[in-house]
Formats: structure tokens, C-alpha cells, sequence
């Protein structure tokens, strides 16, 4: 097969590039219904963010660090950002309290490690990674993950530093059109607009996610959230499910973000590596067929990699902020189908 320019294909809405011997790594900010009228002041703030997170995962592959190491800086970074669903941005539940959840996963040894519930913790994706590391399980949440992290030392904060006056807000709306809320919605005009509540959950926009893959073909994802706003205490989504919402192999690393039920019944991001693995397809033929044709359309985006270097990003939805890096220098942000360069 004729080897493409990395950067001439990176962002069409399914996309594929082989890169010999190439570090990369690439993430997203959550897809959804993100309309094109999105006020400059919602999106210009995450595509900075998006920028800054890709220099930093660029910085990581340059120092030839593992592909753990990258997602998982990346992902910190991310939460660190109030313009995202996840750590100082997460969104709130119908009790006003947050719970967020993280995963992680290495694709060289398939170990991975999982927490939901957390209050306190200000970076999950760490504590995910700790418990994949320093215990005997896969998955912590709510109470016992909290302890752990204070037996682990990782930093904490008070509950209410996690609760942004933006937040508070998209709770108020929600909860006067009695209904589980995603991040991107747009204000209600009038009571005619209001909807009933969905009761099987909707969209986890804002999730962040990161794959990454070195030039030795070693994958690595870990992903991201603060849930829904408006949903029930104790809800717990797609994000911290290891192949659902995160997947790592010897094949692709993949991380998911959308409506989390939708993501948890058809196994996402383990159906992308199972396409793979029986049929035989290439990242982006698999990737396409779960987002286009094995998922309602609606409800999920995601990013991938390959062992061999190749990108996918994905959606199903109006848009998702996704971005990609080479160690080389390419660099590349969007948010809807069409591309958006930004030099």
C-alpha cells in the first residue's frame, strides 16, 4: 500500500494514515450534538486546551516515553481543565455532588485499572492507574476507591473544588426540563422546548481520552469523565469499563466518548480490536463499521491507533473535539467533519 502523508489525512471524519517507525498519540474532548453556532467562547478556550494537551503528549514522545506514560500525562492534563467533563470540569449529579470515573489500560501486557465514584480525587486517570498497578483488581469505586487514593497519597480536594459556576448552571437547566443533560446543550429558549427525562441515560460529552503508540508498535489508552449532568447518584458510565469506553491490545489502543449505555451495549472499544483480530480489518475499516453501522447513529465517537501507526477518529455525532500529534511536529485540531487547521 502507497504510504500517505501523515498530515494530508488526518482529519476527514474516518481516517487512516501509516506512519513507519512514527510516535503518535491522539485525543478527544467528547462528541455529541455540538452545533456549528457553538459561541466562540465555549469552543475557542477547548481548542486551546486541545493544543496545549497535544504539546505536552509531543514533549513525552520526543523524551521516548512509554505509551502508558503519554496517555495517562495527557489525561491528567485534560482533567486539570474546567472547559472538559472530567476532574475540575466534571459535571454535577441531581444531588449537585460530583462522581467521576477513569481508565486505563496498557495494550503490551493488557493490564488496566479502573475507579468511579470520586469525589475528592483530582486526577482519576492516576488513581486508575494505581490500582492497576499496586492492587490485586482491575476495577475501584466510590468509598473504597477513595481510601485507596488516600492510602496511595495522590493529591485530594475538597468536593467543591471540582464545581464550576458554568456547571452549576447546566444542573438548574436540566433539572427544570426534567431531564439527564449533556455537556454541549444549548440553553432552554422556552417551556415548549423542555423534554421529559431519558431514563436510560444520555451523552457523556466533554469525556476526554487519549491513545498513543510508539515506534515499537506498543499501544496505550486511558479515558476520562465526570458522567452526565442531572444523573442519578450512583450512575456509572461507559468510561471506566474496560472495553467499552477503553481498549488497549497488541493491536489498537481505543477510547471512546458519546452515550455511555449506547458505548457499554455494543463493547465499543473491544469491538474495534475484535474486528481486527477475526476479520482481519484495517484500524479504519473497523473503526468505521462500529461507529457508522454497529452503533445508533447519535451516540458515539472515538479515537484509535494501531501497532502499524495508523489513526482513526471516528463519529457518529455533529461533532467531536478530537486532535493528533506526531513526534515529528504534525499537529492537527477539529471538531466537526469538515478540517480545521490551525498553524
Amino acid at each position: 500500500m502507497e504510504k500517505i502523508p501523515f498530515i494530508k489525512v488526518i482529519f476527514s471524519s474516518e481516517i487512516m494514515a501509516e506512519v513507519d517507525e512514527e510516535h503518535v498519540h491522539t485525543l478527544h474532548g467528547g462528541a455529541g450534538d455540538i452545533p456549528l453556532s457553538l459561541p466562540p467562547e465555549r469552543r475557542q478556550p477547548r481548542e486551546e486546551a486541545l493544543r496545549h494537551c497535544l504539546h505536552i503528549g509531543v514533549e513525552a514522545l520526543k523524551a521516548k516515553l512509554p505509551p502508558l506514560d503519554v496517555v495517562e500525562r495527557v489525561v491528567r492534563e485534560l482533567e486539570n481543565i474546567p472547559q472538559f467533563n472530567a476532574g475540575k470540569g466534571s459535571v454535577l449529579t441531581s444531588k449537585g455532588t460530583v462522581e467521576m470515573e477513569a481508565s486505563i489500560m496498557d495494550g503490551t501486557t493488557m493490564n488496566c485499572g479502573a475507579v468511579s465514584g470520586l469525589t475528592t480525587v483530582v486526577n482519576a486517570v492516576s488513581l486508575a492507574r494505581l490500582v492497576m498497578e499496586k492492587t490485586p483488581h482491575i476495577y475501584l469505586a466510590f468509598d473504597g476507591a477513595e481510601e485507596f487514593a488516600r492510602q496511595q497519597g495522590v493529591e485530594t480536594l475538597h468536593s467543591s473544588h471540582f464545581i464550576t459556576a458554568e456547571n452549576i448552571e447546566r444542573l438548574k437547566q436540566a433539572i427544570e426540563a426534567n431531564r439527564v443533560q449533556i455537556d454541549y446543550t444549548q440553553p432552554i429558549e422556552n417551556d415548549t422546548k423542555k423534554e421529559t427525562a431519558i431514563a436510560n441515560g444520555d451523552s457523556q460529552i466533554g469525556t476526554v481520552g487519549c491513545v498513543a503508540v510508539d515506534g515499537n508498535g506498543n499501544l496505550a489508552s486511558a479515558t476520562s469523565t465526570g458522567g452526565l449532568v442531572n444523573k442519578m447518584v450512583g450512575r456509572i458510565g461507559d468510561t471506566p469499563v474496560i472495553g467499552a469506553g477503553t481498549y488497549a491490545d497488541t493491536r489498537c489502543a481505543v477510547s471512546a466518548t458519546g452515550k455511555g449505555e449506547a458505548i457499554i451495549r455494543g463493547t465499543v472499544a473491544r469491538d474495534v480490536a475484535a474486528l481486527m483480530e477475526f476479520k482481519g480489518l484495517s484500524l479504519e475499516e473497523a473503526a468505521t463499521c462500529v461507529v457508522h453501522e454497529r452503533t445508533p447513529k447519535g451516540t458515539v465517537g472515538l479515537v484509535a491507533v494501531s501497532a502499524k501507526g495508523e489513526v482513526a477518529m471516528p463519529f457518529n455525532t455533529t461533532g467531536m473535539f478530537r486532535a493528533c500529534a506526531t513526534e515529528d511536529g504534525y499537529s492537527e485540531i477539529s471538531i466537526w467533519p469538515a478540517a480545521t487547521k490551525f498553524e
